[in-house]
């Protein structure tokens, strides 16, 4: 913010910003989110429940605008809101992503906004950081064979961020309800990775039952993946939520979240099994910062099945988006922006 308290201005970093400050690759996202879940478990932050904004028109559960605030503390506090929109009609009526968002960081003396962020790209890559920071910790350490289930954006930053983290990756199993989707992908992914096999499954089941790190990618609000397709020792990061049937939960090994409170609403598959009394706090294995700190253990053996539901926080925008703030300023990256005009 500027010094002149008569004539504050905030800082844009739009997409392409974030992409000159190294936000298109993984690494920025995976130490952030490191020292974010860090931080969640150790109570250094205020991230109320966040709301869902719908209105008549919502024809699908994607469809809704979501206000993520949240304060993160430390040596450099910093306050925000994540405020993104999706509808699911968007690629095909006009030719948009589906998803779009931006992000307020606001000084925490003041509480005036300092910068806006374009929040699409921070959002896709920090879910895939999560899912890779989990991975480290709750898949077999000798994994070569992920499933990838939906080929959209948000598998594109889902299997680029596996790829950079873990080069011992050596087949990725793809599939979409559109063929065209799973092809499409392979040819992003297999242009800089082409010592990688990607196979275009078919079905869900053939992909899940060849995997041992399966990640859901979807926009579906209808559970397909069956416990019976699982194989031993395999790691399910759910990004997408809805996709894994009620007693996958009930089956596995261990269950874990990023955040309970905010995963145990909204009816989701969690929210719905408390409803009916088959789910508790009580037989959550972790919160994925409690592991990440080393409280909680993560994997244990190789045989365990572990399964991530991660609602998203906005912890993991805040602190993602402070790190490119602040390199930003650092490099004299962004359009500064004036107030008042």
């Amino acid at each position: 913010m500027s010094t002149s308290t008569s004539s504050p201005t905030l800082l844009y970093l739009s997409r392409s910003d974030l992409s000159a400050l190294g936000g298109s690759h993984s690494q920025p996202y995976v130490d952030a989110i490191v020292d974010g879940l860090t931080s969640h478990a150790r109570g250094d932050y205020v991230q109320p429940l966040k709301p869902y904004l719908r209105w008549s028109g919502a024809d699908h559960i994607a469809d809704r605008i979501i206000a993520m605030p949240c304060y993160l503390g430390g040596e450099q506090p910093v306050a925000g809101l994540k405020w993104v929109g999706s509808r699911q009609h968007n690629p095909v009526r006009f030719g948009l992503e589906r998803a779009s968002a931006v992000i307020v960081l606001n000084d925490t003396q003041t509480n005036y906004p300092i910068a806006i962020l374009e929040g699409g790209l921070i959002s896709g890559m920090r879910t895939a950081a999560i899912t890779a920071v989990a991975t480290r910790h709750l898949a077999r350490a000798d994994f070569t064979d992920v499933a990838c289930i939906g080929c959209g954006p948000i598998a594109r930053m889902q299997m680029q961020t596996l790829l950079e983290q873990f080069p011992a990756i050596a087949r990725i199993h793809l599939f979409d309800l559109s063929d065209g989707a799973a092809d499409t992908l392979a040819g992003i992914l297999a242009e800089s990775y082409p010592e990688v096999g990607f196979i275009n499954t078919g079905s869900a089941e053939s992909a899940v039952r060849a995997a041992d790190v399966v990640v859901t990618c979807t926009v579906t609000d209808s559970p397909y993946l069956a416990y019976e397709w699982l194989k031993t020792g395999v790691f399910i990061s759910n990004i997408s939520i809805m996709d894994v049937h009620k007693d996958v939960y009930e089956k596995v090994d261990k269950v874990v979240v990023d955040d309970w409170d905010q995963s145990n609403r909204e009816k989701k598959i969690i929210n719905q099994l408390v409803m009916e009394g088959r789910f508790s706090r009580d037989q959550l294995h972790a919160e994925l910062g409690e592991i990440v700190v080393g409280d909680r253990p993560g994997r244990e053996n190789d045989e365990e099945i572990i399964l991530l539901s991660p609602m998203g926080m906005a912890i993991d925008d805040i602190i993602c988006a402070r790190h490119f703030f602040r390199l930003a300023q650092a490099r004299g990256i962004g359009t500064q922006l004036p107030l008042y005009g």
